[in-house]
């Protein structure tokens, strides 16, 4: 029962954030999805999500910065402003990388992952989200790094004390679209496929 959003030469059901077709801000190489550098669009799926299993695998060179989001809604200027995000990023030569809030693989900047499994730059990494009646959770190359309830008092109350409590959109949709963040930076995206569950 997977959707192939993309299988190494076509994109399909994905589109640009607010917009109606598919971006120039990205492009296939050598079988994978890549950001072109600069000032770029996110990728959002046309269909919305609420219990779904998504699997990609992403790769970054040095100073890489992405990010996957899920609930997303166009409601915002940003993707980031209603969606949570799990981190994309070279740990290593990123200040957001030395603080576990906002490492690779993250619950962006409110929940760490468990453990630091996250390989070298240039080296793919394997993704599962999977989202069941509001249980999340983020598995980064066959590990489990993190779980949460979406919803739940104790994740409203971490984000009453982020960033994102300014943001009436943040984490409040019950089902929504999956996004793939362009920071500006290369960073390459393979083998996306979704599943309802």
């Amino acid at each position: 029962d997977w959707t192939v959003l993309f299988d190494g030469e076509t994109v399909t059901g994905l589109r640009g954030y607010k917009q109606v077709g598919f971006p120039n801000s990205w492009e296939i190489v050598d079988g994978t999805l890549k950001i072109i550098p600069g000032y770029g669009v996110d990728l959002i799926s046309e269909d919305i999500y609420n219990n779904f299993e998504l699997e990609l695998e992403w790769k970054v060179p040095e100073g890489g910065n992405s990010g996957i989001f899920y609930f997303a809604t166009e409601e915002g200027d940003w993707i980031w402003q209603s969606a949570p995000e799990m981190q994309v990023l070279d740990d290593m030569a990123l200040t957001d990388g030395k603080i576990a809030l906002t490492s690779a693989g993250a619950l962006y900047g409110l929940i760490a992952p468990s453990t630091m499994v996250v390989n070298p730059v240039g080296e793919f990494n394997q993704v599962r989200i999977i989202v069941k009646d509001n249980h999340v959770e983020h598995w980064l190359n066959g590990t489990k790094i993190l779980e949460y309830e979406y919803g739940s008092e104790t994740l409203n109350k971490l984000i009453a004390n982020s960033k994102f409590k300014s943001m009436p959109h943040f984490a409040k949709a019950a089902e929504g679209h999956i996004g793939l963040q362009h920071h500006g930076e290369e960073v390459w995206f393979r083998n996306i496929r979704i599943r309802r569950l």
